[in-house]
């Protein structure tokens, strides 16, 4: 994805914050990867299509879904709860603070798969992501179009 990093992170010691830090940077480069190799190109273009993957919205749809098929493990789950029960002090924008903080959570997990360097299971989770938001299913559980 973005090389060989050689720093290991050590997961078990970060917080659902940082964690959500993280996760948040690996699954943007993840998204804006596939959004260009799917040919999209354009600035406004671009920043439209992201928002059905990257807002808080769309992570609290997609945890929806995924809580729904039962998609993550028993660890992870637990690093879900890691990031949505973290004390944040930032404030959410442009949505309420319990679709930020599932956001959060969403978030976490990424981060938490990242940085344990399960490459595998984090692209079978965000090829499964891919799948829910481009065939519509996101829309049903509060994201727009």
């Amino acid at each position: 994805m973005i090389g060989n990093m050689n720093e290991k992170i050590n997961y078990e010691q970060l917080n659902g914050l940082d964690l959500a830090y993280y996760g948040d940077a690996v699954y943007e480069v993840y998204i804006r990867q596939h959004l260009l190799a799917k040919g999209i190109t354009k600035p406004a273009k671009l920043q439209r299509e992201s928002k059905k993957y990257v807002s808080a919205k769309a992570h609290a749809a997609l945890y929806a879904l995924i809580e729904a098929e039962g998609i993550y493990t028993e660890t992870e789950q637990k690093y879900f709860k890691r990031g949505r029960n973290a004390n944040s002090h930032t404030k959410a924008k442009n949505t309420d603070v319990v679709t930020y903080r599932i956001s959060t959570g969403f978030e976490a997990v990424i981060g938490y798969l990242g940085a344990s360097n399960q490459t595998e299971r984090l692209e079978e989770l965000i090829s499964w992501i891919y799948k829910q938001v481009e065939s519509g299913q996101t829309v049903n559980h509060g994201t727009t179009k």
